[in-house]
């Protein structure tokens, strides 16, 4: 089953611990309209290999955000679907995954290993009254027995499985789940964004639509994050998109294709799918290092931002992307990825 009570944490950053147990995590303390909060965010991994994946996007931007800052102070509860502000590191497009890399838990020396990466950013928003963390994951408490039992607030009260939580395996598989991924993003007074995202190496990052299960389709899987020769990752690849055509409407918006593999393609049962879940099929051969252009209806490629991703004949995700508002508001430009 999914993960229970997944949500969203905006609370303001009031003090941070490096946590050094059997099981490690960067704990966070939080508070959001007088109520203290704890993140607990792993630092490694239960399974082999136990490093975790960890990408730090500074200036980030995708138009996920823009609902994401318009949630309450406190603890938001979300529903795993699509066209909300939860989060789903395959299905959201937020990141190309070989972005990612295995850091170790600690390591002597300064920015050298994940509590340190994790610290870098938090304490740039601790004590900042207008920052904001936005915490995703599963919610725990209030306690009102039990003490918080790093920062000792009372109710007991916070947030873990701030880390993809999908593609799982072993015993772990059982917290699967599509749009219920976890994750840090923080809002500085300056309109900037930062966004961190964490994954287990021991996960798959292709996944049944339905229950975030491994799909046994894929045979030969990488060593993660790098795809494997059994995955279709980025064989073709989306490198524009038309989503505000000049002229009046209904505007032809388009989506441009590059076969950046060595190989022609059948695109026979292969499709383009936007963010509500529309999908546009393709079909056809695709030379070697050609480039293609295709309408998308009935695909809407809105303008106030959204996602474009490509499916191949087994459903499995080539490539995907995300735009924002402010990336589809010059009327007549094409958006470059």
């Amino acid at each position: 089953m999914p993960i229970k009570r997944y949500g969203v944490l905006r609370a303001a950053v009031i003090d941070r611990r490096i946590e050094t147990s059997d099981t490690p995590h960067y704990q966070i303390h939080l508070r959001a309209a007088g109520v203290d909060y704890r993140a607990a965010v792993n630092v490694r991994s239960q399974q082999r290999p136990p490093e975790l994946l960890y990408l730090g996007v500074d200036n980030f931007a995708h138009p996920v955000l823009a609902q994401v800052l318009g949630l309450p102070d406190g603890f938001t509860e979300l529903g795993g679907q699509a066209g909300g502000p939860a989060l789903d590191y395959i299905r959201s497009n937020l990141f190309q995954r070989e972005a990612m890399r295995p850091v170790p838990t600690a390591a002597p020396g300064p920015e050298n290993d994940l509590g340190d990466f994790l610290d870098h950013y938090a304490r740039r928003a601790l004590g900042d009254a207008e920052a904001r963390a936005f915490v995703f994951g599963q919610a725990w408490g209030p306690e009102p027995n039990t003490p918080d039992k790093i920062f000792h607030f009372s109710p007991g009260n916070g947030v873990h499985d701030v880390h993809m939580n999908q593609g799982n395996s072993g015993r772990f598989a059982g917290d699967d789940g599509v749009f219920q991924d976890g994750g840090l993003l923080l809002h500085f007074p300056d309109g900037t964004w930062v966004a961190i995202f964490l994954a287990f190496q021991s996960q798959s990052f292709h996944t049944d639509d339905t229950t975030g299960h491994s799909l046994p389709v894929i045979a030969e899987p990488g060593p993660a994050p790098t795809p494997g020769p059994g995955e279709p990752d980025h064989l073709v690849r989306i490198v524009g998109a038309l989503a505000n055509p000049a002229g009046p409407a209904p505007e032809p918006e388009s989506v441009t294709l590059l076969n950046a593999s060595p190989d022609e393609i059948d695109l026979t049962g292969w499709a383009l799918v936007d963010r509500a879940g529309n999908r546009h099929p393709l079909g056809g051969r695709f030379p070697a290092g050609d480039t293609l252009r295709v309408g998308t209806a009935p695909m809407e490629l809105g303008n106030r931002g959204g996602t474009i991703t490509l499916l191949d004949a087994r459903g499995l995700k080539v490539d995907g992307v995300g735009y924002t508002a402010d990336q589809a508001g010059r009327e007549g430009w094409t958006i470059t990825f």
